[in-house]
């Protein structure tokens, strides 16, 4: 069964959910004629997880099996992770299914050249959230349909504009003194085990080695302690900055709990006011922090 998540409390959202269930019940023939005519050779897609309330991704090469893709609120990871992978990049001309959030990502790989465009079916799915309850990200997400798709699964909503509720949870943390601040930070990354999970799920995390594995010098420190925890999470969201499309994936995937989308969303608050930049909206808009324009402000180096 495909759908979507649905708040019965209001009645737009209701409506735009409905008519979004009607469409994506095309998604499945659709994958499945992509396949059948080797239009592409895989479609990554979600289908049902192991157990009934989760959902996983799914790589079909089998046309039969496309009517096991699915679209609901279990659908909450981004797919477009995958697209970095030496495995999928050989595989051939591949169709992935993109939420907004996702397709965000896919234009910031496009922008990079991390994957060609010609490789690559588009599948849009339009999104009013997802999670149970509905996931930080959804409510303030304003990119309902993706910013880019070759084929649109459910109505289009219109994008939205950003409003000081966007960063509500960062300006809390702004209202903190710097010793506030302090104290909150060394409490929330002393339980960083540096697994490196957030960097394994981000979908721009692109680095063919990452700094963490190169000890000749030794960049970051290895061990769990307060100082490699402090240089490993604050490199690698510096390395981000400009670029983050706030997909949030790196939360849900620490196995300590670390609010770690709070130190992204402080600096896509900090790219947004700066330079009116919000990353992923097209695959044609150079990113402020890679992009020189002559006659600009260099406050910076005052």
């Amino acid at each position: 069964m495909l759908g979507v998540m649905v708040d019965v409390s209001d009645a737009e959202t209701t409506s735009t959910a409905n008519a979004t269930f009607r469409e994506l019940s095309t998604l499945q023939s659709f994958a499945k004629k992509l396949l059948e005519s080797g239009t592409v050779k895989m479609v990554i897609g979600y289908s049902q997880g192991y157990t009934s309330d989760r959902a996983m991704p799914a790589f079909i090469t089998d046309p039969e099996k496309a009517s096991s893709l699915i679209f609901d609120k279990r659908c909450f990871h981004n797919l477009t992770m995958y697209l970095k992978t030496a495995e999928i990049k050989c595989a051939g001309k591949i169709a992935i299914v993109v939420k907004g959030c996702d397709a965000k990502a896919l234009n910031v790989l496009l922008l990079e050249n991390q994957i060609k465009r010609e490789n690559l079916v588009i599948l849009g799915l339009v999104c009013i959230g997802v999670g149970d309850p509905t996931l930080e990200k959804c409510r303030i997400c304003n990119v309902n349909t993706p910013p880019i798709y070759d084929e649109l699964f459910g109505k289009p909503v219109p994008n939205k504009e950003w409003t000081s509720a966007t960063f509500t949870r960062v300006k809390e943390l702004e209202g903190k003194s710097q010793k506030e601040l302090w104290e909150f930070w060394v409490n929330e990354f002393n339980r960083c085990i540096k697994c490196y999970a957030c960097r394994e799920v981000c979908p721009i995390c692109t680095c063919t080695r990452c700094i963490t594995d190169k000890n000749q010098p030794q960049w970051v420190p290895t061990s769990p302690h307060s100082m490699g925890n402090f240089h490993w999470n604050l490199t690698r969201a510096f390395h981000l900055a400009g670029r983050c499309i706030g997909c949030d994936e790196c939360e849900r995937s620490c196995p300590a709990d670390i609010p770690l989308s709070l130190v992204n969303w402080k600096l896509i608050k900090q790219v947004f006011e700066k330079y009116g930049f919000i990353a992923g909206m097209s695959p044609d808009d150079l990113p402020p922090m890679s992009t020189y324009v002559e006659g600009e402000e260099e406050e910076f180096i005052k």
